[in-house]
C-alpha cells in the first residue's frame, strides 16, 4: 500500500470493513479488534490514525508489533495470522494490519469474550450469533440441532416407515433395534428432541413448532414490492418435500407457457425454464441458514421472479465461486435426504452453472445471483419472457 492509497482509504472513513485507532492502551483491547474483525469480514485495521481521520503516528512501533505478535498467538483463540504495513507520512508512522475472513470462528479474546462487528463499532456477540458463527465454520450444523420442546409425538412414523421400506427395503419393526436409534443414526432424533431436519423431513406439522420454516409466495401486479395489489398469494408449509411441490406448483400457476412453434394441442413450456427454477428453489430449501428465524419468499412481478432465502452464503463462498460450481454445504442431512424424497437434486455444486445454462438455452438473460451482507439474504432472480408481460 502506498501513502497515497492510505490517504484515500482515511479519506472514505471507518466502516465494517475498516477501523481507525490513534494507539491501543493494552493488548486485550487490540486483541479484542481484531478478534471482532475475524468474527465478521475481515478488514484493515489501521493504528496512528484518529477517529477523525487524522494521521498521528504511533508512538512506539516496538511495544505494538510486539503485542500485536502476542495478541495473535496468545490472545485470540484459535490462533490468527495477519499481515502488517508500517508506512510513513513525512514524519508519522502508521501501522496497517490486513484481517482475512476468518475461517475457524467464533474467535474468543482470553477464551470467553466473543466479539463482532456492528458497521464502525462493535460488540459481544449474542448467542444466536455464537451459533450462526459456528455454523459459517463448519463446527456446527443447524440441522443436525435439537428442537426444544419437539417430540416423537410430532413425528410422521408412518411417514417414515413407508420411507425405510422403499429405500432400504427393509420394515424397521424387523430390525433388532429400536426406533429411536434409527432416527438418531440419520440424524433425525436427539433423545428427547427431533432435530430440525426430523422436523422438516418427517414432521406431522412443522409449522406448529416453527412456524417460520414456509415458503412466502406472491405474485404481485407491476414490478415493485411495495406495490398493494397481487394476482395470488399462498403460505406454502408441511415438509420440506411438500413445500418444494406447493412452490413449483404457484411459480407454475402465476407463469405464462409459450407454444415456441408447436400447434395449440401442445401443452407449452415456462417462460422460465423449469429446471432452473426447481435448481432455485432446491437450493432455497436445502441451503438456506435455518438460524435465522425469517421464511423463503418467493416473489413473482411482470417483469421477474425473485427467489429469497435467509442468510449469507456460507463461510467462504462467494458469488462467484457458485457460479463456478463450488459450493459449501450448510445442512448435509437436509442434503443426504433430498434426492430421497422426491426432490429432484442433480448433484453438489452443480445448480448455480445449470441455472445459468437452462437460462442461455432458452435465450434469457443469466439469472442474477445477489447475496445482500446487511440483510443477510440470498437472492435469485430470473428475467421473464419479454412476450410473457
Amino acid at each position: 500500500m502506498t501513502v497515497s492509497e492510505l490517504r484515500k482509504i482515511i479519506r472514505r472513513g471507518e466502516d465494517s470493513k475498516t477501523q481507525f485507532k490513534r494507539q491501543f492502551d493494552s493488548i486485550d483491547a487490540l486483541a479484542t479488534e481484531i478478534a471482532a474483525m475475524f468474527n465478521s469480514e475481515g478488514g484493515l485495521l489501521i493504528v496512528g490514525v484518529s477517529d477523525s481521520g487524522e494521521i498521528c503516528g504511533v508512538a512506539d512501533i516496538r511495544q505494538l508489533n510486539q503485542w500485536i505478535s502476542n495478541a495473535c498467538s496468545q490472545k485470540i483463540e484459535p490462533p490468527v495470522s495477519i499481515m502488517t504495513e508500517n508506512l510513513r507520512d513525512g514524519d508519522k508512522l502508521v501501522v496497517v494490519i490486513s484481517i482475512p475472513l476468518g475461517t475457524d470462528k467464533p474467535y474468543a479474546v482470553n477464551k470467553t469474550a466473543f466479539w463482532v462487528k456492528v458497521g464502525a463499532d462493535k460488540r459481544r456477540a449474542t448467542r444466536e450469533e455464537l451459533r450462526r458463527l459456528m455454523q459459517a465454520s463448519g463446527t456446527l450444523y443447524s440441522d443436525e440441532m435439537p428442537l426444544p420442546h419437539t417430540s416423537l409425538d410430532e413425528f410422521d412414523l408412518l411417514r417414515f416407515r413407508d420411507f425405510y421400506k422403499q429405500q432400504y427395503d427393509q420394515e424397521i419393526d424387523q430390525l433388532n433395534t429400536s426406533t429411536e436409534r434409527i432416527l438418531s443414526n440419520l440424524k433425525l432424533l436427539k433423545s428427547p428432541h427431533l432435530t430440525l431436519a426430523g422436523l422438516l423431513l418427517f414432521g406431522k406439522e412443522p409449522q406448529q413448532t416453527r412456524p417460520q420454516l414456509m415458503v412466502k409466495a406472491v405474485a404481485f401486479i407491476g414490478n415493485r414490492l411495495e406495490g398493494t395489489e397481487y394476482l395470488d398469494s399462498e403460505d406454502i408449509e408441511s415438509t420440506l418435500a411438500e413445500q418444494f411441490k406447493g412452490t413449483m406448483g404457484f411459480l407454475k400457476r402465476n407463469l405464462r407457457k409459450r407454444q415456441n412453434g408447436q400447434n395449440f394441442n401442445f401443452p407449452g413450456i415456462l417462460e422460465i425454464p423449469e429446471i432452473a427454477l426447481e435448481e432455485a428453489i432446491v437450493n432455497a430449501l436445502a441451503h438456506r441458514d435455518y438460524l435465522i428465524s425469517s421464511s423463503i419468499r418467493v416473489f413473482v412481478f411482470d417483469n421477474r421472479v425473485e427467489i429469497i432465502s435467509p442468510g449469507k452464503l456460507p463461510n467462504t463462498a462467494t458469488v462467484e465461486s457458485i457460479r463456478a460450481g463450488i459450493q459449501i454445504v450448510r445442512n448435509p442431512v437436509l442434503i443426504s435426504f433430498v434426492p430421497k424424497i422426491g426432490i429432484p437434486y442433480r448433484g453438489l455444486g452443480s445448480g448455480v452453472p445449470r441455472m445459468i445454462e437452462e437460462c442461455r438455452k432458452a435465450n434469457l438473460p443469466e439469472p442474477k445471483f445477489i447475496e445482500d451482507k446487511i440483510a443477510e439474504t440470498f437472492t435469485v432472480v430470473f428475467d421473464r419472457a419479454p412476450n410473457a408481460y
